[in-house]
C-alpha cells in the first residue's frame, strides 16, 4: 500500500516538474561552482596554496557530509508536521545561503590576517554547505515523496537537475562576465522565485503530503537514522553512485588548472568551455529521457558512463593549443552528465518507494544521498589538489612533468572511476534484477 496518494494518476499541471525545479538553479550555485572557481580566486588572489585549499574544502564538506543524514531526518519530522512548517524552514535556509556566498566570495580581507582569512573561508562554507544541504534535502524529498513510476520520477527529477545545470552554467560564467557582486544579486533573486515557485507546485497539485494509516502507524514506530542501510538495493545503488560521483568532481576541480597550464588555453576562453560542458548536459535532459523511456533507468545510466569514458580517454592527447579538441571533449563530457544528473536521483526515488520507505524516511535516504555526493567533491578536492603539488605542479607551471600530472589527473584517473562504476551498476544492480529490495523496474509507458 503507498504511502501517498500517486499524483500520476490524478490532473497536473504540465509545468508543475518545471516550476518544482526551478529552486534547483540558485542551489547550483552553491555547489559545484565553488569547487570551480574557489581554488581558482583564493589561490590567485590571495595567495593561498592548492594544499591548503585542498584541506579546508575537505575538512569542510566532510563536517558538511556528516550533518547530513541528521539533516534528513528533520526533514521528515517537518514533513510529518505540515507543509507550513516544512516552508517556513526553506525560507531560513535560502536566507542561511545567500549570507554565506556573500561571506565566501566578499571576505574582508583587509581586515583579516593570513591565518584569520583561512578561518572566515572555513566557517562560510561551513554555512553555505549546511544551509545548501538542509533546504536541497527538502525539495528532494518532496519529489520522492509524490511517488510514480520510473519515468514518472525522471520527470521531477530531471526538471531540477536540469535547471541546477542552468545554475551551474550561469554561476561558472557569470563571475568572469558580469563580476561577482551581479553574480551574488542573481543568486538571491533566484533564491526568491525558486521559491515562491515550488510553493505554487505544492498548491497547484493538490497533493496533500500527510500519511495513509499504515504509514502513520510505521511511521510512529520512529525507523531510525539508519534506515536506508538495511536495504541491500541501496547499500548496491550508492556504491555505484559514489564511484561515478568521484569521476566526475576529479577533473570538475581541476578543470581551470587543465585549460590554463595543459591547454594554455586564453582566458577568454574559460566561459566557453565551461559552459559548452554545462549547456550539453542541460539540453540533453529530453535525450536521455527518451532513452529510459525505452531502455530502462539501469541500462541508460550504463550508455551514459561509456558516453563520459570516450570522452575523457581521448584527453591525455590533448595539448598546447587544442582547444577545439577539449571542445569536443566537453560537448561529449557534457552530454554524458544528463545521465548522471537524471538516473541515480530517479533510481533513488524509485528504490524508497518499493521498499515500502516513501512517506516515512524519505529524508533519511536523501540525507545518506547527499552525504554521498559531498564526500566525493570533498575527496576530489581534498586528494587531487594536494596529490598535483606532490607531482610537481603549481598553478602556471607549463613544463613537460607538470602537465603530464595535469593529463593523467584530469583524463586517466576518471576513466579508471568510470570503470570500476560501471563494474558495480552491473554487478550490483542488473545482475541483481527486480526485487523488493532493488532499484530495477520497466518504466516503459509511464507516463
Amino acid at each position: 500500500m503507498s504511502a501517498l496518494t500517486d499524483p500520476t494518476t490524478a490532473a497536473m499541471p504540465r509545468m508543475a516538474p518545471a516550476a518544482y525545479g526551478l529552486l534547483g538553479l540558485p542551489l547550483a550555485f552553491v555547489a559545484l561552482p565553488v569547487y570551480v572557481h574557489l581554488p581558482n580566486v583564493y589561490a590567485q588572489s590571495y595567495g593561498v596554496s592548492l594544499a591548503t585549499l585542498g584541506g579546508i574544502l575537505l575538512l569542510t564538506r566532510s563536517i558538511d557530509a556528516v550533518v547530513d543524514p541528521w539533516l534528513g531526518r528533520w526533514g521528515d519530522r517537518l514533513y510529518r508536521h505540515s507543509w507550513q512548517a516544512v516552508w517556513a524552514a526553506a525560507v531560513l535556509l535560502a536566507l542561511a545561503v545567500a549570507l554565506g556566498f556573500v561571506a565566501l566570495f566578499f571576505p574582508p580581507t583587509a581586515a583579516l590576517s593570513s591565518f584569520q582569512l583561512l578561518v572566515w573561508v572555513g566557517c562560510a562554507l561551513t554555512l553555505s554547505h549546511l544551509a545548501y544541504s538542509g533546504l536541497g534535502i527538502l525539495h528532494q524529498a518532496w519529489a520522492a515523496r509524490q511517488g510514480g513510476g520510473g519515468l514518472a520520477q525522471s520527470r521531477w527529477v530531471a526538471w531540477r537537475e536540469g535547471l541546477a545545470l542552468v545554475g551551474v552554467l550561469l554561476a561558472t560564467a557569470l563571475p568572469a562576465l558580469w563580476g561577482w557582486e551581479m553574480t551574488t544579486a542573481l543568486l538571491v533573486a533566484m533564491l526568491a522565485l525558486g521559491l515562491l515557485s515550488w510553493r505554487w507546485t505544492q498548491k497547484a497539485i493538490a497533493t496533500p503530503l500527510v500519511f495513509s494509516e499504515t504509514a502513520q502507524s510505521l511511521a510512529g514506530g520512529n525507523p531510525g537514522l539508519w534506515q536506508p542501510w538495511k536495504h541491500a538495493g541501496f547499500r548496491r545503488l550508492l556504491l555505484a553512485f559514489m564511484l561515478n560521483g568521484l569521476a566526475s568532481a576529479v577533473p570538475a576541480t581541476l578543470v581551470l588548472f587543465f585549460v590554463q597550464d595543459r591547454l594554455q588555453a586564453p582566458k577568454a576562453m574559460e566561459p566557453l568551455f565551461l559552459g559548452l560542458y554545462f549547456a550539453a548536459g542541460a539540453l540533453s535532459f529530453p535525450l536521455w529521457l527518451k532513452v529510459i523511456d525505452r531502455t530502462g533507468l539501469l541500462k541508460a545510466w550504463a550508455l551514459g558512463m561509456g558516453l563520459s569514458v570516450l570522452a575523457f580517454v581521448s584527453v591525455v592527447g590533448l595539448g598546447a593549443g587544442d582547444t577545439t579538441g577539449f571542445l569536443v571533449v566537453c560537448a561529449l563530457s557534457g552530454l554524458a552528465l544528463g545521465a548522471d544528473l537524471t538516473v541515480p536521483s530517479a533510481l533513488l526515488n524509485q528504490l524508497i518507494d518499493r521498499c515500502g520507505e516513501r512517506g516515512r524516511t524519505d529524508g533519511a535516504f536523501m540525507g545518506w544521498w547527499n552525504l554521498a555526493t559531498k564526500l566525493n567533491l570533498a575527496l576530489a578536492a581534498g586528494l587531487s589538489l594536494p596529490l598535483l603539488g606532490i607531482w610537481g605542479y603549481a598553478p602556471g607551471r607549463q613544463d613537460a612533468q607538470a602537465v603530464l600530472a595535469l593529463g593523467l589527473a584530469y583524463g586517466l584517473l576518471p576513466c579508471l572511476l568510470k570503470l570500476l562504476a560501471a563494474l558495480a551498476l552491473y554487478w550490483g544492480l542488473m545482475r541483481a534484477g527486480s526485487s523488493a529490495s532493488g532499484p530495477e523496474e520497466p518504466v516503459r509507458g509511464v507516463s
